[in-house]
This record gives structure tokens, sequence and C-alpha cells, in this order.
């Protein structure tokens, strides 16, 4: 396949001055507040004289725009001056899309001329990062992975460079929400540890994304159950002129994404994605071998100027089997993994619609969506499926969701508020071997809890001072009939304030105080202990989080962005492990779930620090980002000691940087720099127990010593060449993203044998019950080059 590629990659080269083709874009302007079209608004391509003016429909088409992302600029008297999305541009084809305009505050009669005010969300005026579509699709590094990408912006973190975990701003990866087109979805990850947020791979097709707005802090009071970050993606409609296809062969997958319209009112978009990592893996001797599936879809009807209904589904069939040929032939560290690890098996799904209603001074949205996961495991002595099992589970999740949301559009500030319900569903059955009080035992349960969980919220925004200063105050109430404490909402009140406040036409104070409640998992929910008890039942609480974000902005001219973010955040009620007696908010990193365990809601914790970001918008072709976060995260143990939490990296550097070199070759830089994070030395005297080693396969954490180690700093450049190809009917784009392009090593925490080199089992002279570890060099040191390939028709 790699001479297929450069075969190819040459041919093209020899022929890439053919057909230099030029795109059209097409699209509707019209108002937010009452969908009717906007007639004689002005649209023009950002930086470039080509414009056009809407007709009566509120419909405008732009010819002869040059290929690649750009953006539009909405002018209209009456009407917010509007920067659209990102869009791009294929040459030869047509782009499509919608632009809102909100009406200006300021009345037409009075002639006001002020300083250049910048568009702010009342709600959000700061902690919230917005993804174009050019970063998704030319970002180095990310092989068009979303949850990558969102690891390169300020604040956010992850432990292991080649995971998808999201830690942001000390907050464990369990405390994040994802919503799609307004939907809530579990799950943005294949391979994802059940009861956090993780995964190896994205299973968002970018194909679908129109763009990302990223919150770390300061939610709007409509998106509840979250401590650290929401994630919105938007994704755009199918094209409305004509069946289009994209196929695209990429770092781990192959995909296939079909579009066009369904008569004159309604698009779909529709695709499906097939890994072919476990044969990369296989070539490359490694102990596991991934194979994932993904399927996605979306329906828009627009029913009349004031209904519309959209229609979205989202899937993935995930399977990890061990790759147990490296039981006799691979490394000790091959081996050592393959003797602790399971073979996991996953699937997920999620369908929901979305009604949206334009009344009279109203916007109404109504949301009724399912999602369900199933996630299973099981180890077999020595991978062996003719001896024992040492663990098998299975566990189901599946919830049922409506959502009400009203904006009202016609008073003097606003207003927006709703309610939600929902209806879950948890099973669980599982069996494992242990090592509890000096013997081996076996430990089973079957757990069922059903829940019903509710929400409201309100939120009200206004500006003052010829809209220099922007209020608003936010609350939102949650509860979940799991038990008595949980099921009063007031518990869970969560008030939140949020001011930004326009110092100069240059500067910018921004500050948010709020008040976040987040439900346990489900996994600590519905543990059942093997005597039959639902333990944790009685004893959880939702997990509270009381942040502080004070900020400012300097934007000296049209290229050019400054700011800076201090933040505060103090948790309180979070589960700790009865049994190891540290934080769940340590956990959710490994493959499988965490939480299901006796836990306590006992635990407090604190994470801070500061973001400084600078941006070099496009200039002369070039971009660049440069962001540097300094923080501390740590939360108590069963003793109430403040501990480093496993994320507290200490500091976190991203330097970004993207060029078009012209004649469609584009270029994209990063490197990362994530701190020494916390780990924990193993427990000697029950790792060399013989009893105890065969149980897991593994040494023992010493939880007395809970992350008093630190593992040395990672760093890694990542490098991406694109060359764009337009022919008459179809597009091509190669690229090369090469990763850790200077063979940077990672070093993990230290991992040990009971083996000597030649396979036998260390015994201990002394004690015929004892063994002997041996200390395994283990860390990365791996390039890892991508020929991708799209093909659009």
């Amino acid at each position: 396949m790699i001479r297929f590629y450069c075969s190819l990659l040459i041919l093209l080269l020899s022929v890439g001055t053919l057909l230099a083709q030029q795109g059209t874009i097409k699209g509707r302007v019209y108002s937010s507040k009452s969908n009717a079209p906007l007639e004689l608004a002005t649209v023009r391509v950002q930086g470039s004289n080509l414009g056009a003016t809407t007709d009566i429909e509120g419909s405008f088409v732009i010819s002869g725009v040059n290929p690649g992302f750009i953006r539009l600029i909405v002018t209209m008297l009456g009407y917010e001056t509007t920067t659209s999305a990102e869009v791009q541009v294929v040459g030869n084809q047509m782009s499509f899309i919608d632009i809102a305009l909100d009406e200006a505050s300021t009345n037409l009669a009075e002639v006001v001329v002020r300083p250049r005010v910048r568009l702010k969300r009342a709600e959000s005026p700061l902690s919230i990062q917005t993804l174009s579509l050019k970063q998704i699709e030319k970002s180095a590094g990310t092989n068009r992975d979303i949850s990558k990408l969102v690891q390169r912006l300020p604040g956010v973190g992850a432990t292991d460079l080649n995971r998808n975990d999201l830690i942001v701003r000390g907050g464990g990866p369990s405390e994040n929400v994802f919503y799609l087109d307004g939907i809530e979805i579990p799950v943005i990850n294949h391979f994802a540890t059940q009861g956090a947020s993780g995964g190896i791979v994205g299973m968002i097709n970018p194909d679908f994304v129109r763009e990302i707005d990223f919150y770390t802090g300061a939610f709007p009071a409509s998106r509840g159950n979250t401590l650290s970050s929401v994630m919105e993606i938007k994704q755009r409609d199918g094209d409305a002129d004509r069946i289009r296809i994209n196929a695209t062969v990429g770092a781990s997958d192959a995909g296939l994404t079909v579009e066009g319209p369904l008569g004159s009112k309604s698009t779909f978009i529709v695709s499906t994605r097939q890994s072919y990592l476990q044969w990369l893996f296989k070539a490359m001797d490694l102990p596991v071998l991934p194979t994932y599936n993904d399927f996605q879809v979306k329906y828009k009807y627009r029913i009349n100027a004031y209904n519309e209904l959209s229609i979205v589904g989202i899937g993935a069939i995930d399977n990890m089997r061990l790759n147990t040929q490296l039981q006799a032939t691979g490394t000790e560290a091959q081996r050592y993994i393959l003797g602790y690890l399971p073979e996991y098996k996953q699937w997920n799904y999620t369908v929901g619609a979305v009604y949206k209603h334009y009344g009279e001074g109203h916007i109404d949205n109504w949301i009724l969506s399912r999602n369900m996961r199933r996630n299973s495991s099981v180890k077999h002595q020595d991978n062996d499926i003719a001896l024992p099992k040492l663990s098998e589970y299975e566990s189901d999740e599946t919830e049922n969701k409506l959502r009400y949301e009203r904006v009202y559009t016609t008073l003097p500030f606003k207003l927006s508020l709703g309610a939600g319900l929902r209806y879950a569903s948890y099973t669980n059955r599982s069996e494992q071997v242990a090592y509890q009080s000096g013997q081996v035992v076996s430990l089973s349960y079957d757990a069922q809890i059903k829940q019903l969980a509710y929400s409201a919220f309100a939120q009200a925004s206004d500006e003052y001072l010829d809209k220099r200063l922007k209020l608003s105050l936010g609350l939102n109430l949650v509860g979940n009939t799991l038990n008595s404490t949980m099921s009063n909402p007031l518990p869970q009140l969560s008030p939140r304030l949020s001011a930004s406040f326009a110092l100069s036409d240059d500067v910018d104070l921004n500050a948010n105080l709020g008040r976040y409640a987040m439900q346990p998992s489900y996994t600590s929910m519905g543990y059942r202990a093997s005597d039959g008890n639902y333990v944790n039942k009685d004893r959880l609480r939702y997990i509270m989080s009381n942040q502080a974000v004070l900020g400012a902005e300097y934007h000296p001219g049209e290229h050019l962005r400054f700011s800076a973010e201090g933040f505060y955040k103090s948790y309180s009620a979070y589960p700790i492990s009865e049994v190891e007696g540290v934080s769940l908010a340590s956990k959710g990193t490994e493959y499988g779930q965490v939480g299901a365990e006796a836990v306590l809601s006992t635990g407090w914790g604190r994470a801070y620090g500061v973001e400084v970001v600078a941006r070099l918008l496009p200039w002369n072709e070039f971009s660049a980002t440069a962001t540097y976060t300094l923080f501390r995260s740590e939360f108590t143990d069963k003793s109430g000691v403040y501990r480093p939490s496993s994320w507290d990296a200490g500091q976190m550097i991203n330097l970004l940087a993207s060029y078009r070199l012209g004649k469609s070759w584009y270029l994209s830089a990063s490197w990362r720099y994530i701190g020494g994070a916390p780990y924990t030395p193993i427990d000697m005297e029950l790792s060399t127990n013989k009893a105890a080693w065969a149980v897991t396969n593994q040494a023992y954490l010493d939880y007395a010593r809970f992350n008093t180690l630190r593992l040395p700093a990672k760093h890694q450049l990542d490098l991406r060449l694109d060359k764009e190809f337009y022919f008459k009917h179809w597009m091509l784009n190669l690229y090369v993203d090469v990763q850790n392009a200077y063979l940077s090593s990672y070093v993990s925490s230290p991992i040990y044998t009971n083996q000597d080199a030649s396979g036998q089992v260390m015994d201990d002279p002394t004690d015929p019950q004892r063994q002997q570890l041996r200390q395994l060099d283990y860390y990365s040191k791996l390039i890892f080059p991508t020929l991708g390939l799209i093909v659009k028709l």
C-alpha cells in the first residue's frame, strides 16, 4: 500500500499544475429571531472584493472563489455585522452555508458613532474556544481526530499523547459532556473508558462538522451535569444541490460519506468508516489489535418558514483482541501487557430528533433522544480459552431523554429557560477472582438499577453602557431518584454569574463565578457487592464544584489576539474508593471501566492555575497560536489528606502554526510539552506474593504512597503537508502527517515482571510462597508517519 501511495503521489505531483479550478458559494441569510429571509443583505468574502446581495428569499451566490477555507462577512442595516463559520471552497463545486443575523439593539433613529465593539457571548464571555473547519481538516498530528485537536487547546492536557482523554483544567476525564447538534451523546471515542470520556480514536466523522465550541469554564445554565468542559459539535447540513461523495483513507481507517437533497425541503448526509488499525498494530508487533467501525447520519427537513426537524444518529462497534502470538516471540514488556490485559468488546449508539419552532416572540426547541452502550471484557488464565476465567464483565447503560428549551426574542433582555427528563437503566454482570485479606476469593454480582433524573434551568442576559458591559445570570437545578438526598434538587442549586467589560477598544475584562453539579457514574450508582447489597446507593451524592475565572483580552489589531485567564475550582462530595482510599478523580484513562466499586462521597479537591494565549490570525496565509498553562490539581484521600491527582503535570505548552504555500499546498506544525505526571510506587510486600500476583499478573500499587513520584516531562513535534488537486468534476487531497517527528521518548511508570530473561518465575529462595520481581524498561520512542487521501466528487 505504501508503494501505491508513493507512486500515486509522484504521478499527481507531475500534473499538479493542471486545472486550478474556482468554486462557488451559495447560501441563505436569515433573522436569528424569526427565521425570516433577509433581503438586500451584503455578503462578501473576507479579505477579498468578491461579494453579492441577497434576494427576496435571502439567498445569495458568489462565484469565482479560489479554493480554500474562507469566511463570509454579512452586513445589513438594523442588524449586527456577522462573520460566518468557516466554509471550505472546493474547485469546480458549490459550497453551502446559512448565516443568521442578530438584530442590532441600537435604535435606527439614533445615529451613534462609537468604537468597534467585539461580539461576545454574555453567558460565557471567557473560557470558550471555537475550532474552525480548517483546524479540523489540516492540523498536524491530529489526523482529523476531534479529540486530539481539542487536546491542543489552553488548559487541556493528556496523560498519554497517544490517547484521547480530555483532562481539562486539572479535572478528571469523567467531568466532560458532549453535544451533537444539541443532542447529548455519552462518548466521542472508540474504546472509551466506561465512567469516563477517553479512548484511543475519535468516532466523530469530521466530514459532518461545521465548527466546534469547547467550554473549559463559565458553562451556560442549559448545559448541566459537567464540572470541567462542554463540547458543542455543530454539524453542517447535507448538500442541497446534488448527490456528492467523499472518500477518505487516513491513519487508522477508511471512510465513505454520501450527501445530497431529498426533495426541495430536505437534505441528508450519511457515512460509515472501517478501521485497519489492527493490521498496522500487528505489523508493528504491538500486543493489542483494535478493530472498529462507526456510522453517522443527519437528516434535515425544513417543514416551512417557522418549523424544522433534524434527525441525528451516531454509533460504533469496537473490538480489541490480544496479539497472543507475542506470548512466545514478543519482548518482556509485550508479554507483561498480554499477561494482565483482557480482551474488550464495546458498542454504542445515540439517535435523536430536534424540532425547532420559530414563534411570535420566542424560539422553541424540543429534543428527544435515546443512547445505549455495552461494555464487556473477558480474561482467561494465560489467555487460553480452555483455562479458567480470571474475570468476565458485561454492562449496559441506556438513557431516554426529553428536553425542552425556549429563548425569548422580543424582551428588552435575553431570556432562556428549559427543563429535561432522563430515564436510565443500568445493568452489570461481573465475575472476577480477587486477592482479599490474604486469600484468593471469587466475586460476582448481577446488578440492575432504574432511575429518573430531572433538570431545569433559566438564564437572563443584558447589555449596558453602550454595549460595553455585559451581564448574565443563570440558574440550574438537577436531581434523580437514586436516593432521598439526590432526589431533592435544592442541594444541587447551581447559580452562575458572568460579566464582561470593554475597558477600551482593544481591552476586555471578563469574569465568571459559578457552582456546578455532576451525577456520579452509573458504574458507581449501580455497584452491587457480593453479598447482594447496593452499598453505594444511599451514600452517594452529586459531585459539586465552585469555580471562579478571571480573564483579560487584548486585541491590538486585526490579526493579533492576546489573552490571560486565571481559574480556581474547588470540589466536594467526590467519590473515594473505599478499598484503595484514593479519589476517583484520579482514575479513568485505562481500558474498561472506572467506578464499579464501593465508594464514599466524602472527597474534596482543588485545581487552580493560569492560562496565557497569543494568536496570530491569518496574515499573508500564515497563522500561529502559542498557549501556556501553569496549574495544580489535587484531591483528598480517605484520610482527608490532599494528594496530587494523576493529571497534576504542572505545566503545558502548545505551539501551533500553519501556512498556505500557494497552489493549494498547506503546511502545518504542532509542538506540545506536558510536565511530568505523578505516579504511585508498587506495594512490594503484596506484589511478591505469588497468590496475589496470579490474580492480576501485575504488581499492586502502594496507595499509602499515592502519586509520590513523578515521570519525566513529555514533548512531541508533529508535521503535516497537504496538497489539493482540482479536476473537472472531482477533487483530490493528499497529505503526509508525521507524529513525533524528532523521535521523542515517552517514559511511562515502571512495570515489573516475576520472570527472568528465559521466562522462568523467579522464586524467593527464602519463602516458597513468594517471588522476586525485576523492573523492565518501558518507554515509547516511535515516529508515526501517515499517508492520507481524501476524494470529493
